[in-house]
């Protein structure tokens, strides 16, 4: 394990969520970590080459430390073709409005995961994170030997404690209230219902002694100071930060999260095949119902209707990941929020005390 503790990455106890897609993009991460958060990279769906040199960007932007997300291999059995098929069958009328073609779903399992780990290993960043799954006990001791904190992002008490067997640093403890892709390690019709963040920190709290990250909805400081009381040693936050001018999300995808068309998230299968939670759209309504368990065939299979429907400025055909306290997200630069989140998180946690002092006399 490496030595170094959790509150050492970062000023505040606030980390700016991987996003992968875009939005987790070099000049939102330096924002966030020169204000005194933990910004991370989201080495999701990039090939190796583009995650190293989003790295160097980073680099060059702040001499705070960072971190990058890598997505787990998928090691269960490839979907079901025949389940995809007859997907691919119901996606081509979209694929007739879009001109354009479906995509392939033979496109690969593992995210180009081992080309990335050595990047990370070679050249180490001071934090990695991994989601949908546990690396083994020798790559996290190879990160522990290079002086690279890692975290695991986990969604039971379980998984934590398989965390913690194979020798992570800490764990992220993600909440069913999250945005985008649900971290589970088992993806199973069985994992698209979670379990709400304070629930899940406490039964994580009392299952390991490794640092919690808590994950899931959060966009107050008020929020943030819950979950250290519950006994988290940070918060994650992703919506909260991809309406910032920093974020690389597409100009729809931030409009759309307090716009009032889109008025709940649900969490859906209809664009990767794995339970996301995103704002409810058309193609969520029309499709999510019928989308198979199959994980990273049917995101390759939709991949070219998202991109369509960006280009031609239809929200209603894009993947709008968001969490359950979306309508509370601030267009606050990057920077700005950070201050503005440690400063509600001191006033709360005053609070707290002046409550308890009250209390005790």
């Amino acid at each position: 394990m490496s030595t170094t503790a959790l509150s050492d990455l970062s000023r505040y106890p606030i980390v700016q969520a991987p996003m992968a897609g875009g939005a987790s993009c070099p000049q939102l991460v330096g924002a966030v970590c020169e204000a005194g958060g933990l910004g991370f990279l989201a080495a999701g769906y990039k090939t190796a080459g583009g995650l190293y040199q989003e790295i160097k960007q980073v680099r060059g932007l702040t001499g705070q430390p960072f971190g990058v997300n890598l997505f787990m291999p998928q090691s269960g059995q490839p979907a079901d073709p025949a389940a995809v098929e007859v997907y691919r069958h119901q996606l081509a009328g979209e694929a007739t409005w879009y001109e354009t073609a479906l995509g392939d779903t033979d496109s690969g399992r593992d995210d180009a995961y081992d080309a990335k780990l050595a990047i990370l290993l070679e050249d180490p960043v001071p934090v990695v994170s991994f989601t949908f799954g546990c690396p083994g006990g020798d790559t996290l001791e190879a990160f522990a030997r290079a002086g690279t904190f890692t975290i695991v992002t986990v969604t039971s008490a379980e998984e934590a404690q398989a965390a913690q067997r194979a020798g992570a640093d800490a764990v992220c403890v993600q909440g069913v209230e999250a945005a985008g892709h649900q971290g589970t390690h088992r993806d199973d019709p069985e994992a698209d219902a979670g379990t709400g963040l304070l629930s899940l920190v406490t039964q994580v709290k009392e299952a390991v002694q490794l640092p919690i990250v808590a994950a899931g909805g959060l966009m107050r400081g008020a929020q943030i100071a819950a979950v250290l009381a519950a006994g988290a040693g940070a918060a994650q936050l992703g919506t909260a930060f991809l309406v910032c001018p920093e974020s690389g999300a597409h100009p729809l995808h931030k409009q759309a999260m307090t716009h009032p068309l889109f008025a709940r998230t649900e969490l859906t299968r209809a664009f990767s095949g794995r339970p996301a939670r995103g704002l409810v759209n058309r193609f969520v309504r029309e499709h999510g119902p019928y989308a198979p368990v199959g994980y990273p065939e049917v995101h390759h299979l939709t991949a070219p209707l998202r991109k369509a429907a960006a280009t031609a400025g239809d929200a209603q055909g894009m993947a709008l990941w968001a969490g359950q306290g979306h309508r509370l997200a601030r267009e606050l630069p990057a920077g700005q929020l950070v201050e503005v989140l440690a400063a509600e998180l001191d006033t709360a946690l005053r609070a707290l005390s002046a409550t308890a002092q009250r209390n005790v006399t």
